[in-house]
């Protein structure tokens, strides 16, 4: 009685400190989150043009590719003469006003790909809250246009997008992330990770191929590069650099971190 009773005792504090060991292995890094914002009914288009300035120079990653006039078109400054975003995004698509437009091309990245450029760009409303989504379309449409984003946008928008339509992935701020699901193609499919990496014969070829990955890294490896993407750069892929969101260590619970690491580093 008692040497089972002692038994069962000896798995189940051996089963904790594999847990705790597997936890204290996650390596605790400082990461620029995104700071929720709370944006009251009487917010003023300043105050949501300061706040979409934070976001789009800061954690947002914006800076990452836009203003570089290589890897995605220049937002704050002239883009092949027609003039900053604010500009021009109300001629971009007929019949769509600047704010419908910026707002699918933040939805739906591949929807609107500006020729001369790739569709490398993240689905942003899986990324980012409704309220900071129109933050940043307010300080888009400052860039030489008009604001006119207003408080009533941003709790209409949380479930649809300007004139009718999905706001798709757009309210992260309100679930968890991938439903809290630690199903791994859940979590891949919440982060849009097919956008860029192609895993299975299935998604993008503009970041490494993901279909065996784990015979080229460890978990250790993969792990790192999942919580600090410019941990380690893949050869061949240095153009690329900085494009991966920063974000997803922070957006994921320790327990859908590794089950995606051991997800992938299955995949030999």
């Amino acid at each position: 009685m008692w040497a089972t009773n002692l038994k069962i005792v000896g798995v189940v504090l051996g089963t904790l400190a594999v847990y705790t060991l597997i936890a204290n292995k996650i390596p605790q890094l400082q990461s620029e989150v995104p700071q929720a914002l709370t944006l009251g009914a009487n917010v003023t288009p300043e105050q949501l043009v300061a706040a979409g300035e934070k976001l789009f120079n800061g954690a947002g990653g914006c800076t990452t590719c836009h203003g570089l006039g290589t890897r995605a078109p220049n937002l704050l400054t002239d883009e092949k003469g027609t003039g900053p975003i604010g500009a021009r995004c109300g001629k971009r698509e007929a019949g769509k006003t600047c704010k419908q437009y910026l707002f699918e091309s933040l939805d739906n990245p591949t929807a609107y790909v500006v020729a001369g450029y790739q569709a490398i760009m993240p689905v942003m409303t899986k990324q980012l809250s409704p309220p900071q989504i129109w933050a940043l379309i307010a300080f888009l449409e400052s860039q030489g246009g008009t604001v006119d984003v207003t408080a009533s946008d941003i709790p209409a928008q949380s479930s649809a997008a300007p004139g009718g339509g999905s706001a798709g992935g757009g309210s992260l701020a309100a679930s968890a992330f991938a439903g809290g699901s630690t199903d791994p193609m859940a979590i891949i499919n919440a982060g849009g990770c097919l956008g860029c990496h192609k895993l299975n014969g299935a998604g993008g070829l503009i970041a490494p191929d993901l279909t065996h990955v784990g015979a080229r890294r460890t978990p250790e490896s993969i792990r790192r590069k999942i919580l600090d993407p410019s941990s380690s750069i893949t050869k061949g892929y240095e153009k690329m650099a900085g494009i991966m969101p920063k974000t997803f260590g922070t957006m994921m619970t320790a327990a859908q971190l590794e089950a995606l690491v051991q997800f992938l580093a299955g995949h030999k």
